[in-house]
């Protein structure tokens, strides 16, 4: 191992550390759909069940089981906390990052930590590493399903090619047949543009019968165990979901082109020049049959069909999430990073190459993010930026980091000093997120702190229902007290005592339902603006 080597490994360490592993657990779970799926694993593991899953004891079909498997065996290993539940979004990013060093180390020497690190510091790599979600799995078995594919139709060997075949089998597991469907879309629309029978080529089947035999069967085993597995999770949640705004989730059809330039920070302004450059390049010698391939241009010409398919495909949904085109995401590092092994020219010419409005651009670009993060305590509570001495000690050191970003990169280094200055206000950003920003984030957006207070004034352990609140409350307490949730407006109310969770606002309806039972308000949870009650057996 040479001495380069070492001190890759030692960055790609580091980073990956920090930006997916370190802190994950202080702030609580967030939103609707991490404590329910942290939940639904807890349920698989104490039943040990690797087939349904279950949520408040019943089946639960919306997802597939890869996360719920990662996380039981997090949680055999850590126990079954917060911190274990979101090591599987970690792991899967730290995969991804070992993948793309891999590939441009076998394929595209030169560049390898920094395609890596580009990749590893992309905002939307960064912010699901840390959630404990499918998008994270399905991104990773995606992209390095993806290289692999690549890296058979550069080497001809199919063990490459086995690979894919196995990676899209773990897509398949991870968040259904979107995986296979936007590798289909990909591969043909790639040998449409090259005018080459990549298609039948790619069709092997030794690769299809170990698809099938990594990704059946669980459908087949959680088909026959429910019944109601294929009009649950094929039907409703995935042809519905798409055709229809079943879920509400509507969003406009440009949604996604902001929402991937933002995963893409702080790293898009390069993107956007690394992608243009092979289209115009393509379309450039498109009329023209070379003898043989160029793989230069093929690659970066893939790398953009990549970074198309899932952003088109899901623009076309009539249900829209930000974490959808998270596979998209390390196409267009992979991009960049390829574009800079093309214009690392010398010293004394890189200064001309480089646009200074695109310095400018990406220097705001980077420096930006720093002032929301420095400020994001404020910005959760008060739900603005705020004036006065706060405000300009943020715009300042964003204005140094600014500053500094655009004259290194305008200096005779320039180009090789891109990956150096971009990553120190994206450490710095999401230093000052978990140094400033987790007592806020875990209080407003979490249900952890109000279990704890819920645990603190009961005397013995007693049934929770709650009155008006969001999912992500009412998931959250179901996670952090391990015990289902009863919901007042679906005529869930237990007989017996127990605690009441409702918003402030809701004291009348909460006196209503309760006309007839003794209550006795024991707090209020003012992060949340919610009150909780003792509510006594009703009478028989």
């Amino acid at each position: 191992m040479t001495n380069r080597t070492r001190t890759d490994l030692l960055l790609m360490a580091g980073f990956c550390a920090f930006l997916f592993f370190y802190g994950i657990g202080q702030f609580g779970l967030i939103g609707a759909d991490e404590p329910r799926y942290a939940q639904v694993a807890r349920e698989m593991l104490e039943r040990h069940d690797w087939i349904t899953p279950t949520l408040s004891g019943r089946a639960w079909l919306e997802k597939p089981p890869l996360y719920y498997w990662q996380a039981m065996l997090a949680y055999s290993a850590l126990g079954v906390t917060d911190v274990a539940a979101r090591v599987p979004a970690a792991v899967d990013a730290t995969l991804l990052v070992i993948a793309v060093y891999l590939f441009f180390w076998r394929f595209r020497r030169g560049l390898e930590i920094d395609a890596a690190l580009i990749t590893a510091s992309c905002a939307g790599v960064v912010g699901y590493s840390r959630a404990a979600s499918m998008d994270m799995a399905l991104a990773s078995t995606f992209s390095i399903g993806m290289l692999a594919w690549w890296a058979w139709r550069e080497s001809g060997k199919r063990i490459y090619l086995a690979l894919f075949y196995f990676c899209m089998a773990l897509g398949m597991l991870a968040k259904g047949p979107v995986a296979p469907v936007l590798a289909a879309i990909v591969v043909i629309f790639f040998a449409a543009m090259t005018r080459e029978r990549l298609v039948a080529r790619t069709l092997w089947l030794p690769g299809m019968a170990l698809f099938c035999f990594v990704a059946l069967p669980w459908y087949v085993a959680v088909q026959l165990r429910n019944p109601q597995f294929f009009r649950e999770f094929i039907l409703e949640h995935n042809l519905a979901r798409f055709s229809s705004d079943l879920y509400r989730h509507h969003q406009p059809f440009w949604y996604y082109l902001p929402v991937t330039a933002v995963a893409l920070v702080p790293w898009i302004v390069f993107v956007v020049p690394a992608f243009i450059q092979p289209l115009r390049a393509w379309w450039t010698e498109r009329k023209h049959t070379p003898a043989e391939p160029d793989l230069e241009l093929q690659f970066g010409l893939f790398a953009c069909c990549w970074l198309v398919a899932p952003v088109a495909f899901f623009s076309l949904s009539q249900s829209k999430l930000p974490g959808y085109i998270l596979p998209a995401v390390p196409a267009g590092a992979i991009l960049l990073a390829d574009y800079l092994r093309h214009h690392l020219a010398p010293p004394e010419d890189e200064k001309e190459s480089l646009s200074k409005t695109l310095v400018v651009l990406h220097a705001l670009v980077a420096a930006a993010p720093v002032v929301p993060s420095v400020l994001i305590a404020y910005l959760i509570t008060q739900h603005r930026l705020p004036a006065g001495r706060p405000m300009i000690v943020a715009l300042a050191i964003a204005f140094v980091l600014c500053a500094a970003i655009a004259m290194t990169l305008v200096s005779r280094l320039g180009l090789r000093m891109l990956r150096f200055v971009t990553l120190i206000p994206v450490v710095l950003s999401v230093a000052a997120v978990l140094k400033l920003g987790t007592v806020s984030i875990d209080q407003s957006f979490s249900a952890r702190p109000l279990a704890f207070e819920l645990a603190s004034v009961e005397t013995g352990r007693l049934p929770v229902a709650v009155l008006g609140v969001s999912r992500e409350m009412e998931y959250g307490l179901a996670f952090y007290r391990n015990q289902p949730i009863a919901r007042y407006e679906s005529g869930m109310v237990p007989a017996d005592e127990h605690l009441l969770v409702a918003p402030v606002t809701w004291k009348v309806d909460v006196a209503q339902r309760t006309s007839s039972r003794r209550v006795l308000l024991l707090g209020h949870y003012a992060p949340q603006n919610v009150d909780y009650y003792w509510v006594g057996a009703a009478n028989r």
